[in-house]
């Protein structure tokens, strides 16, 4: 799970924020060699940011657009149901090796991302998990390194922009798999 990926969520604003690079081993391709260096995809109004293999972002993309009516994806209920009918499509259409760990009491579907939308930010992991966050939460190889940085931001500033940037550029400067330029986004919330 390379990457520095982060989701905020402060005054009405949610932002999901990541690096750029990929790694392949101990080989990288920085933004300024990759024409698709992004880890978000923008789907309707809403965004989701992936992390661990490349193969990830494409195949979630083609899902996705092969999609008549985008999914419901407004609470942790929902978006539970949305990756249970999702992952036998990834077996059946995308080839996908559910296998991760013997003692797992599911099939995996060996991704870890984010949900960001007008409902609040989400995150979604490999067995199905899905959390709801109040504040913050990051994941990837450099996500320790930003949920410090968010931690010691966030009563300090107001915007979840800046809040978010300030996570991943923690990840970028002390975790190797992680690059600058950073890509955000911003959606305003809706009330509660």
């Amino acid at each position: 799970m390379m990457s520095t990926l982060v989701v905020v969520k402060k005054n009405g604003v949610a932002c999901i924020a990541a690096d750029t690079l990929t790694c392949f081993g101990n080989k990288k391709l920085s933004a300024s060699y990759d024409a698709f260096p992004t880890k978000m995809l923008s789907v309707g109004d809403f965004y989701i940011g992936l992390v661990g293999s490349a193969a990830h972002n494409l195949v979630v993309e083609s899902l996705l657009s092969n999609k008549k009516k985008l999914p419901n994806l407004n609470n942790r209920l929902k978006i539970f149901e949305f990756f249970c009918k999702l992952h036998s499509q990834l077996k059946d259409n995308y080839f996908l090796n559910p296998k991760e760990d013997e003692q797992d009491p599911y099939e995996s579907t060996q991704m870890d991302l984010f949900i960001a939308n007008r409902y609040g930010i989400f995150g979604i992991f490999s067995l199905r998990e899905v959390f709801e966050y109040k504040k913050f939460w990051s994941i990837g190889s450099g996500g320790e390194f930003a949920l410090g940085a968010m931690y010691a931001a966030y009563n300090n500033l107001d915007s979840a922009e800046e809040i978010a940037k300030i996570g991943v550029k923690a990840g970028i400067e002390f975790d190797d798999s992680s690059a600058a330029p950073i890509e955000y986004y911003n959606i305003n919330l809706i009330d509660n």
